[in-house]
């Protein structure tokens, strides 16, 4: 890995849009709390892949990489590693659906408040798994 710096600086952003979930969700707009959910899950794993030595790909589910890179990942991870990838499989269906919906659905009339307490937390969680894993 090239860049070192490139782990931590995702991570941080993470971390700062998990504090923008806040904002969206007090606001109500559950579609969005969703949407910055999944992508910021997708930047802490990303962060951690790096961290790691992987050089992640440029997919939004990053399920299938940590599966087949475990062994390179800290035990810690390892033993969160079906929650981590569960998470980045479910927000990864919603990532589209909740910012653009579809012809027959509309986000802020689809996703409810329970959709939106789910990603958050889950959201949360990656980042409180992945953040010790990576140095600044």
């Amino acid at each position: 890995m090239r860049n070192r710096s490139l782990a931590s600086d995702h991570v941080h952003r993470a971390e700062v849009r998990l504090a923008a979930l806040d904002v969206l969700f007090d606001a109500g707009s559950w579609a969005d709390v969703v949407r910055e959910s999944q992508e910021l899950v997708e930047l802490a794993l990303k962060g951690l892949l790096r961290a790691a030595g992987v050089v992640p790909p440029r997919v939004h589910d990053l399920s299938d990489v940590l599966e087949a890179e475990q062994e390179r990942l800290p035990e810690a991870v390892r033993a969160r590693l079906a929650e981590l990838t569960g998470v980045s499989r479910e927000l990864r269906r919603d990532r589209e659906l909740a910012f653009y919906g579809a012809e027959d659905l509309t986000p802020s009339g689809f996703y409810q408040r329970s959709d939106a307490e789910r990603a958050r937390r889950a959201a949360g969680m990656v980042v409180e798994v992945v953040r010790p894993h990576v140095e600044d």
